[in-house]
């Protein structure tokens, strides 16, 4: 058995993507009797069962956290954030009774099966620990200072390609938890964007960065919050209005930015009528091109008479800067956006080829839930069967 090294990989409840409580706060008050089953992918196919006894060494290790009077005290300043969900917080514990890691037929194996209440935390944590072991064990002479070097390339480049006039509008955030090199790398990279790069860094997804750097934590829904409402009630027709129903139920008017692409942007424009278009303040583009994305979306808004430079796009999906530039200037005066960048961030270093894996969800109280996604190989489910009916449903042609 290996022993579990002294710098635990996760340190902090709070070391997780924000979207995670803001949606766990939600089924405390929603659905705090839902069962889901979840599912990890490697979509390069990598083989990580040479690392299976450090990965459970860390997993075991998440069992001893626990929230802090400073951690608590940080999400009180949330004005969203509820008394009764802090003090559930407080008493949360991961149960290890919930996950399995293991290896069959030569491949890494992670599930999760239990109350979505109690699981929920579980998947950024569980990446972030499977990609920090893996990288450890192949890139051990990789250092922060690369990290942050390229980082300051990119700065360069940026400078030498826009002038400080034309970026006054380009936001640019911190989505990379999930597959960052390691924790000291992405604290280094935080950093350094709040000090170097102001006014155009908005913020970071990871919470505990945002308290202890003192940034604002950013994200609203994921793929499960609309996935589950496949199985949460409501006609399968139905579960993508459910789904943004109850979010407005609970936040008000606060966190107004929905995820479209879990059956499609054809599929979630079809349900986002007036209603949710006044009710919402954008929209989050997570697969396909992302232009054409935001070209349905900008015109969308215009059939509803809603003027699109009121609404706003944050764009998700594999960016890295030079990416987001092009979007920018593409759609700039046309709508406000802004970009999250994830592993081109936190785990872009010379020489490093970050792994590409994924934890989903692939059931709900017993019944599959799929996610079909604008792009093919994002798509995810267990139960042809139940895609088929989906892709029926809401009329999604055979990729």
């Amino acid at each position: 058995m290996t022993s579990l090294p002294d710098d635990r990989i996760i340190q902090s409840l709070l070391d997780t993507d924000f979207y995670k409580l803001t949606m766990m706060q939600a089924i405390l008050h929603h659905y705090p009797d839902a069962e889901v089953e979840w599912a990890f992918r490697s979509r390069t196919r990598e083989d990580l069962t040479p690392h299976l006894e450090a990965i459970r060494a860390q997993v075991r290790a998440l069992a001893d956290l626990r929230l802090n009077d400073a951690e608590q005290t940080f999400l009180e300043s949330i004005p969203f954030m509820k008394p009764d969900f802090i003090r559930f917080l407080r008493l949360f514990r991961f149960n290890m009774n919930y996950v399995e890691v293991e290896s069959e037929a030569g491949e890494l194996v992670i599930r999760l099966r239990g109350p979505w209440l109690h699981i929920i935390l579980f998947e950024v944590p569980l990446l972030a620990i499977v990609s920090e072991v893996r990288n450890r064990a192949c890139y051990p002479h990789a250092t922060v200072d690369q990290a942050r070097d390229r980082l300051l390339e990119k700065f360069d480049w940026l400078r030498q390609e826009a002038s400080e006039e034309e970026l006054r509008g380009f936001k640019v955030a911190d989505f990379g938890t999930r597959r960052r090199f390691s924790y000291a790398v992405q604290e280094s990279i935080v950093r350094t964007m709040k000090e170097r790069f102001p006014g155009r860094f908005v913020g970071t997804s990871n919470v505990h960065l945002a308290r202890i750097l003192d940034i604002k934590p950013m994200g609203t829904m994921a793929h499960e919050w609309i996935m589950a409402h496949q199985q949460l009630g409501p006609r399968l027709i139905d579960s993508q209005r459910a789904a943004l129903e109850c979010w407005v139920k609970e936040y008000r008017g606060a966190l107004g930015t929905a995820l479209t692409d879990c059956i499609t942007m054809d599929a979630f424009l079809a349900d986002f009528d007036l209603y949710f278009a006044k009710l919402f303040d954008g929209l989050r583009h997570d697969s396909g091109d992302p232009i054409e994305w935001a070209n349905k979306a900008i015109a969308h808004y215009q059939r509803l008479d809603i003027d699109p430079m009121t609404r706003s796009l944050v764009f998700s999906d594999g960016l890295d800067f030079q990416r987001a530039l092009s979007i920018y200037r593409t759609l700039n005066g046309r709508i406000k956006t802004s970009y999250g960048i994830g592993t081109q961030l936190t785990c872009d270093l010379p020489g490093v080829e970050p792994t590409n894996i994924v934890i989903k969800m692939i059931g709900c109280n017993g019944y599959p839930v799929a996610k079909i996604s604008d792009s093919p190989g994002k798509s995810m489910c267990r139960d042809e069967a139940f895609l088929s009916y989906l892709r029926h449903v809401f009329n999604v042609p055979q990729a």
